[in-house]
């Protein structure tokens, strides 16, 4: 994959038996999505001053293994596909230390104006359009 984010899973992502609710694993791949991006050199907010949006229009999450209390977790994501007004990002998370994969995943982004209209960023904004080109044509590696 791409790029991996760690980070332990805190008591408040977990459920009565430690063990790590199912909606945090999509808070985990906003995380990974959103800290793959600055590392990249786009932050979100910087994304938004330009008033451009990318909103989630869909996400799945195929269960494999618990994650439970304090453990090191690995997400993994990567740009799987790009379009012209849309992009998709893969997930795997897994134990840091074991590599045992929890869940597998994905979700799907619309590029939007500030006023969620859908807009086609290659023509909008082709700066941006490249950087997501560019990261999209490294992830494919």
């Amino acid at each position: 994959m791409a790029y991996t984010h760690k980070q332990r899973v805190q008591y408040f992502d977990t459920d009565k038996m430690q063990v790590t609710h199912h909606a945090n694993y999509i808070r985990f791949y906003e995380t990974a999505r959103t800290e793959y991006l600055r590392s990249e050199g786009l932050a979100y907010s910087d994304m938004e001053k330009g008033d451009f949006q990318i909103p989630v229009l869909g996400v799945e999450a195929k269960f494999m293994t618990p994650s439970v209390y304090d453990e090191l977790i690995a997400i993994d994501c990567r740009i799987d596909k790009l379009g012209p007004a849309s992009f998709e990002m893969e997930y795997v998370i897994r134990n840091a230390e074991t590599d045992e994969v929890h869940v597998k995943g994905r979700s799907r982004h619309g590029f939007t104006d500030a006023n969620l209209r859908p807009i086609p960023l290659k023509k909008k904004n082709p700066e941006l359009y490249d950087f997501f080109l560019k990261l999209y044509e490294k992830d494919k590696k």
